[in-house]
């Protein structure tokens, strides 16, 4: 069938957690050992009540919940993440007497406000020598511990930004400002709610944090594998089953996964193998699993914890089931166009399904289908008029009670206890990243530099809404390069959305138009983690997996257009009629734009064919009515053209070839 073609090899823990060192930073943490080791776990523990108990009996005020948050984070980041990555000894990261002193000094910087307050609230926009020198601190203690836990990307942007708001005087044209001083710099970042304590480190503080918590616990219940069995028992035997199974379970695993990479790694290291062994190549079977993935940061309800912070840069009265509601027409056609990609390539190659003895057994998925209701359960309660808070909270109770009853895991005290180390171990990688996406919307909202850079876009694009998505598109996929998904979101929603918001289109479109492109840059080169991590597991190469991947998630590439220029996607302002009429023609777009992209529909194309079936699942997308006249004609004529062909070469008659019988193939 296929030189890729080889027996399934599966990925060991030990396997797996190397390549998510490798490409994801917030993997790459110290084993620590002995005393130190007591400390970091007592400290992660410690965190997790701190966030428990302000959930229950109510937050600090905002100075007090966001700098302990912050303490707790800095601190547990220096202990835990070397500055080195790939500096090891037997195992285990070697911790050097700086790490110590840095995460003395962090714990100095959360413990500040709390001790101060009412200090600090009296002298508010006058620093004393202790003031600038704890904030400066402070500053830099969050650069550094972005760099370890997140990555080179962010903190880069970051330090840009710093730099253009002390010397913006000297910038050109309209990028030109006043220029902060080092004082008003400091004052801005660390005493007011606006830098470093602003909304993306509130929003970490409160909601993301429970609900990373309540992903830990939902691990802990065996809801991973029980993803992957549910998957293929649906999926499993039909045409290409194991892509398939790629994509249904990226999906599931997406609705508690806040990371692209750590969705490759995990959901890939089972999928991946089989794709191979069923006769994809290594190229094309990692970037189902990337692009599957990386889909998952747009599925609701987590949707990379970046709805939390939509409702809060959207406000206008929105609400968090409003901005998950409308991501979920558009998370499906995604999906839908992976799947249909993945269908007609399997067609192509003529790709079997698993066989039975290969399949799950349907008695035991059907009788762990109780393993759901954590999920279900959390969609529920955030439909209803509870708080996200106490939905987080009831979701978490849930998830221990489910995860006693599956007996495969029985969880017990201690599974608790390491549930809420391990939920507060990914949340240290947000809370940096948040921290430092705060610095950023700091200084852009000092400087002015969102409405500079939406004017200035505007500009560029003569005033035209189609060029003006065009060019935020390329703005949103290169910040969002290397960023996790929050800080992603902060940084596109903050420079990229307001040029689109200004020319009429509504807030929550622009919002979801940069969030899409923010993520996808996770699978587009040359950065591409989530292929490249694909690649990791697959032995391909990571630039072709990337380029593969950019493909198969070319609806969204598509989607976020169709949102802007018609809201009835999103659910806004329409009528289910409007609603389901634009995910029909889009849906049979995406049909049209598949087999294009592939080259086989009922029977292998012709070039010509497959450009005529992109320009028509383009008009069937955009939304007018005498595109989607003309779309749906031209589909029609189209796939009966493709029928009639295929039958006339069924009719000819067999070639013979020195006596032997030779198949015509389409």
């Amino acid at each position: 069938m296929d030189d890729d073609k080889e027996k399934v090899k599966y990925l060991t823990e030990e396997e797996q957690q190397k390549l998510l060192e490798k490409y994801d930073p917030e993997a790459g943490t110290r084993k620590l050992k002995g005393m130190l080791g007591y400390i970091a776990f007592i400290g992660l523990l410690a965190f997790s009540l701190f966030q428990l108990y302000t959930a229950i009996f109510g937050v600090f005020t905002a100075q007090i919940q966001r700098t302990i948050h912050l303490g707790f984070a800095l601190s547990l980041i220096f202990l835990l993440f070397p500055a080195n990555r790939k500096k090891r000894q037997k195992g285990k990261f070697q911790i050097a007497w700086y790490d110590i002193v840095l995460a003395v000094l962090s714990i100095g910087v959360g413990a500040y406000w709390p001790l101060f307050f009412e200090d600090l609230v009296m002298n508010v926009g006058r620093l004393g020598t202790l003031d600038f020198t704890v904030g400066l601190l402070a500053i830099l203690l969050v650069l550094e511990a972005t760099r370890r836990a997140v990555g080179i990307p962010i903190t880069t942007i970051a330090v840009l930004f710093i730099l253009y708001g002390l010397f913006g005087q000297y910038m050109p044209g309209f990028l030109s400002h006043r220029g902060l001083t080092f004082e008003r710099m400091v004052q801005t970042m660390f005493f007011s709610t606006e830098g470093i304590l602003g909304t993306p480190l509130a929003i970490s503080s409160t909601f993301i944090f429970l609900f990373l918590l309540f992903g830990s616990f939902l691990i802990r219940t065996g809801v991973g594998q029980y993803f992957n069995d549910l998957s293929t028992a649906i999926a499993g035997r039909r045409v290409g089953g194991p892509a398939k199974v790629a994509i249904f379970s990226s999906a599931l695993q997406g609705t508690i996964s806040g990371s692209s990479v750590a969705n490759v790694v995990t959901s890939g290291a089972f999928t991946i193998p089989m794709m191979k062994n069923l006769g994809y190549k290594k190229e094309f079977a990692g970037a189902v699993e990337a692009s599957a993935s990386t889909g998952g940061q747009l599925m609701p309800p987590i949707m990379g914890a970046a709805a939390f912070l939509m409702v809060e840069f959207i406000g206008n009265g929105i609400t968090y089931w409003d901005i998950a509601k409308a991501a979920t027409i558009p998370a499906i056609l995604y999906f839908t166009g992976i799947w249909i990609m993945t269908h007609f390539e399997a067609k192509r190659l003529g790709l079997r399904g698993l066989t039975k003895e290969e399949m799950p057994s349907k008695r035991e998925v059907i009788g762990k289908v109780y393993l759901l209701i954590p999920i279900v359960a959390i969609i529920l309660l955030l439909m209803s008029n509870i708080t996200v808070t106490h939905a987080a909270l009831y979701s978490i109770l849930i998830s221990i009670v489910v995860g006693f009853i599956n007996k495969d895991v029985r969880m017990k005290f201690m599974d608790i206890i390491y549930a809420l180390v391990d939920g507060a171990r990914t949340a240290l990688a947000v809370a940096a990243a948040t921290a430092s996406a705060g610095i950023i919307v700091g200084i852009v909202t000092k400087t002015g530099l969102g409405l500079k850079l939406a004017n200035g876009l505007i500009d560029l694009a003569g005033g035209y809404l189609i060029p003006t998505l065009m060019l935020t598109m390329v703005a949103a996929l290169v910040l969002g390069m290397g960023s996790p998904t929050t800080a992603n979101y902060v940084i596109t929603s903050t420079i990229a959305a307001p040029a689109i918001i200004l020319l009429g289109v509504p807030d929550l479109s622009a919002h979801l138009f940069v969030f899409y492109f923010g993520i996808i840059a996770d699978i587009t080169p040359p950065v591409a983690l989530a292929a490249f991590a694909a690649a990791g597991v697959s032995g391909g190469d990571p630039l072709k997996t990337g380029i593969q991947s950019s493909k198969l998630a070319i609806a969204a590439f598509i989607i976020p257009y169709i949102f802007v220029l018609s809201p009835q996607m999103l659910m806004i302002d329409s009528t289910w009629m409007e609603v389901v009429w634009v995910v029909f023609t889009a849906m049979t777009g995406m049909i049209a734009i598949g087999a294009g992209v592939i080259g086989y529909w009922v029977r292998g194309m012709h070039w010509i064919e497959r450009i005529t079936a992109i320009i028509i699942g383009l008009l069937l997308i955009y939304p007018e009515t005498i595109t989607d006249i003309i779309g749906l004609t031209s589909f029609a004529i189209l796939l009966a053209l493709q029928y009639f062909k295929k039958q006339g070469n069924k009719n000819l008659p067999t070639i013979l070839d020195n006596g032997h019988n030779i198949e015509r193939i389409d």
